[in-house]
């Protein structure tokens, strides 16, 4: 679930695009080592990229982009894929919230999507470890996205019993199959983000981020935004069709399976026709040193994150966003659960597109000096504003109702609340980027980028979960037209209305949470955010590692 996005998971970011959904912005771990243009050593590195791929030198003959229009569509192509199981991820908590599933239960499967928030922690195995006959990324590729189709099938034929048994969904099960849909998800992406750097020539690879931006947000679109769209009964009968029907167009189960089938036949596909490496000169001695890269990684990793200003900085990102859970994490579910249409909340994205892209090219004007985080302290008190704007926003819902559904001005008003908290969150992303960018050693730009990002979207998530798993303590209810009952637990509630009772709630958790997680983020911004934007005033040695130093 960062942007709210009160949907969804910005890829490696994670991407969560639509309106109102659950999950935190993960932001985009740069896996693959960005380094500076000062870098003295990215003419060697890139030297080294280039033997190590014989088909990066093939194409280095071809200028232009246009010698290189397959291998961009075909990158454009497994970027989509990876968007797919992340949008149906996505999807599930408000289908679940249809269903009337606990807080408790969306917190559970909110752990669904925490793969690409540590994805750091394997990314060198895949790096380092693969058959060299068959291809170095290929040989993580195929095997994950055959895994990710058979997961897929084997979901089509259950996923209905799952969503509809007598006892309610089985969140236990869909958790365990979608975090490893996404886990999947996770490993592909970090095989196709080192695919992209050698299947592109070097003046092509910039291509690579716009195939991985572009690629993750159509996935995504089409395995939430399109398929809710799709999957509602209401808004397929008022849109799309000219008599009204009980089901949608598709059934996830539909759905599961056809991408099910999309991803085994491309898979195969690309294992049969797509070569990625040749013998080449150099092969032996770079691949000797990647198998020794792997534990020298995990060593890096572990003293980057020993420095005194790198720790400080870890904590303070693992916490900084406290004061956002409840309003990123439950906001959506709550206008669910007032009668909101999931399928309308999920259309809320696409206005939203322009302006994701937008964002950050006019916020980076302000980030681009020696003060990025300044940007960050900025736009945080008014994000914490935002999502006290929320909770009024799902305080008003239910006001609205009317027997058509909600008037047009309740969405555009809820299409301007997540526009301006999109401005707030970018503003903090961007500024965060920016400073991991100035911050990280040269020299091991890639591996320190990385971390950095991943703590950074962890702080995302565990509070996240956190906010979803105490929305029901935090919540009283009293048993009315039934004396002696009461509804302090599900049983309880179904006792109250078996004697003819109903459970009314007199304290919602989620306001509860509001107030408090507002009260967090202002002591965290005065006195926490101020020791971050002193963290700008440390000299570039404090941050840098001493093995780089050596």
């Amino acid at each position: 679930m960062e942007p709210l996005d009160m949907m969804i998971h910005k890829n490696g970011r994670q991407r969560k695009l639509a309106g109102f959904t659950v999950t935190n912005v993960n932001m985009k771990d740069i896996t693959k080592g960005q380094t500076s243009d000062s870098d003295p050593d990215v003419e060697e590195t890139e030297g080294l990229i280039r033997e190590s791929d014989s088909e990066n030198m093939r194409h280095a003959v071809h200028p232009g982009i246009q010698g290189e229009l397959g291998n961009v569509s075909l990158l454009l192509f497994l970027y989509v894929l990876q968007g797919i199981p992340l949008g149906l991820a996505g999807s599930i908590p408000l289908i679940l919230q249809g269903k009337h599933v606990s807080y408790k239960d969306q917190a559970f499967f909110s752990f669904v999507f925490w793969p690409f928030s540590l994805k750091l922690f394997w990314a060198p195995l895949v790096d380092a470890l693969y058959f060299s006959r068959f291809g170095r990324r290929k040989s993580w590729l195929v095997p994950t996205q055959y895994l990710l189709g058979l997961f897929m099938l084997y979901l089509s034929a259950k996923v209905d019993s799952l969503l509809q048994s007598e006892a309610g969904p089985n969140v236990l099960i869909l958790t365990a199959v979608f975090f490893m849909l996404a886990f999947l998800a996770a490993t592909q992406d970090i095989a196709v983000d080192g695919w992209a750097l050698t299947m592109l020539s070097r003046e092509n690879v910039g291509y690579a981020s716009t195939c991985n931006s572009v690629g993750q947000t159509a996935g995504y679109f089409l395995g939430n935004v399109l398929f809710l769209a799709l999957e509602s009964p209401d808004f397929c009968n008022k849109y799309l069709r000219a008599e009204p029907k009980d089901t949608g167009i598709v059934t996830l189960s539909d759905f599961l399976f056809f991408w099910g089938v999309v991803f085994l036949v491309s898979t195969t596909l690309v294992a049969i026709f797509k070569r990625e490496n040749e013998p080449g000169r150099g092969k032996r001695r770079v691949q000797d040193e990647e198998k020794h890269g792997v534990l020298e990684t995990y060593r890096l990793l572990l003293t980057i994150i020993k420095m005194p200003t790198v720790f400080n900085f870890c904590v303070l990102l693992l916490t900084a966003k406290i004061g956002f859970s409840a309003a990123d994490a439950v906001t959506g579910l709550k206008l669910v659960e007032a009668g909101v249409p999931k399928a309308q909340l999920a259309l809320l994205a696409v206005p939203m597109v322009p302006l994701q892209i937008l964002l950050p090219v006019i916020i980076s004007k302000y980030t681009a000096g020696p003060r990025p985080l300044d940007v960050f302290y900025k736009a945080f008190p008014w994000r914490l504003l935002i999502g006290l704007e929320y909770a009024l926003l799902v305080w008003w819902t239910p006001s609205l109702k009317q027997e058509g559904g909600f008037p047009v001005y309740y969405y555009a008003i809820v299409l301007l609340s997540y526009a301006a908290h999109q401005v707030a969150l970018y503003s903090m992303y961007v500024a965060c980027m920016a400073f991991h960018a100035k911050v990280s050693d040269p020299l091991i730009g890639g591996t320190y980028m990385t971390l950095l990002n991943t703590v950074t979207n962890l702080g995302g998530n565990w509070p996240s979960t956190l906010a979803l798993w105490l929305v029901d303590p935090l919540t009283s209810k009293v048993c009315e037209g039934a004396d002696g009952q009461s509804c302090g637990s599900p049983e309880e509630e179904g006792l109250c209305i078996k004697e003819g009772g109903v459970c009314v709630t007199t304290l919602d958790g989620y306001y509860v949470e509001s107030v408090v997680c507002v009260v967090i983020g202002l002591a965290w911004w005065l006195w926490l955010g101020k020791k971050m934007k002193r963290l700008q005033d440390q000299s570039p040695a404090a941050w840098r590692c001493r093995n780089s130093q050596s």
